[in-house]
């Protein structure tokens, strides 16, 4: 396993509101081996069991490809499978209060939207990366705030920990967002619904090579 920070950089897939377990796995196999370098487990629909369930097993397929596998919100999660982080938003788990229950060796990562002063403080906590965005209208998730390209810019020029973009980003897009400053792209819904998911992953992952 590469160590926390370099698993920051590149293609970061995030699963959709997947209920058949089946297909999220064989889907994300294909990003895997496309070249994403992070996977985050996000399902908002399902129940807890399925989220124990469909979380354990996605997390064995990432070991299978030596990727890290992160959980959004859920820290309980996490820390009960023991997962390689956890990625959370401004009304989620406090950062030092993660770091202390998950440890030294994972990762965790912090949603800042449109502020550079959530990002300063993320990183003075001991988180891992930052996720600025929304840059582009997504249908992943609802009430987004809207993020300027030059807030990549800025926080390049101050923060010292890796920077994803996150937010509508496509195969169009992303190198826009990479050339202002991102180590990573977030990408959900221009993975989990590309007509060929291999090939859109690895098209992504040319794109930091």
């Amino acid at each position: 396993m590469k160590n926390r920070n370099q698993s920051i950089h590149g293609l970061y897939g995030i699963t959709p509101n997947l209920i058949d377990t089946a297909v999220l796995l064989n889907q994300t196999e294909q990003i895997l081996t496309g070249g994403a370098q992070l996977i985050q487990y996000r399902n908002k629909i399902a129940d807890k069991t399925l989220r124990r369930h469909q979380a354990n097993l996605l997390l064995r397929l990432c070991r299978t490809y030596a990727t890290p596998m992160i959980i959004n919100d859920h820290l309980d999660l996490a820390t009960e499978i023991d997962a390689d982080g956890v990625h959370v938003g401004q009304n989620d788990v406090d950062i030092t209060a993660a770091r202390k229950l998950l440890g030294t060796d994972k990762i965790i990562g912090a949603t800042c939207y449109n502020r550079l002063d959530l990002a300063i403080q993320a990183e003075s906590k001991g988180a891992d990366y930052v996720a600025f965005g929304a840059f582009y209208p997504t249908s992943t998730k609802q009430n987004t705030v809207t993020a300027p390209l030059d807030i990549l810019v800025q926080a390049r020029k101050i923060l010292t920990i890796p920077i994803i973009g996150i937010g509508g980003i496509n195969l169009t897009n992303a190198q826009t967002i990479i050339k202002n400053g991102a180590d990573a792209v977030a990408v959900s819904y221009t993975l989990y619904q590309a007509k060929d998911i291999h090939k859109t992953a690895e098209t992504f992952s040319r794109f930091f090579v």
